[in-house]
């Protein structure tokens, strides 16, 4: 059984940081592309960035370019979201995301919270 259990969300005033940690479980690891999305209030989920099975390349959404970096460690099998000079905008809830390379199929976390705001 798949299981992502994310941790790190909370609150935070704008211009702060927060990490955001995905540990996987149930699946092979190191065959996986990994990803954080972000649903706020009222939005559809989008896509904040995605890292390859090796970590090799990186992609983000261009509003959180620069601000937002996207990290696995494959050993430990966890997938960080640090996230610097956040904004308002940032609120949301963040999913950890893990798609099986052999057959595209998407694992989700439950996700977690996080609110900017002073």
């Amino acid at each position: 059984q798949v299981q992502l259990v994310e941790s790190g969300g909370g609150l935070v005033q704008p211009g702060g940081s927060l990490r955001l940690s995905c540990a996987a479980s149930g699946i092979l690891f190191s065959f996986v592309v990994g990803g954080w999305y972000r649903q706020a209030p009222g939005k559809q989920r989008e896509l904040v960035a995605t890292i390859t099975s090796g970590g090799g390349t990186t992609n983000y959404a261009d509003s959180v370019k620069g601000r937002f970096t996207i990290s696995r460690d494959n050993t430990k099998k966890t997938i960080d979201l640090q996230m610097n000079s956040l904004k308002p905008e940032d609120t949301a809830v963040y999913y950890c995301n893990v798609r099986r390379m052999i057959d595209s199929r998407d694992y989700w976390g439950q996700g977690t919270q996080v609110t900017v705001s002073s």
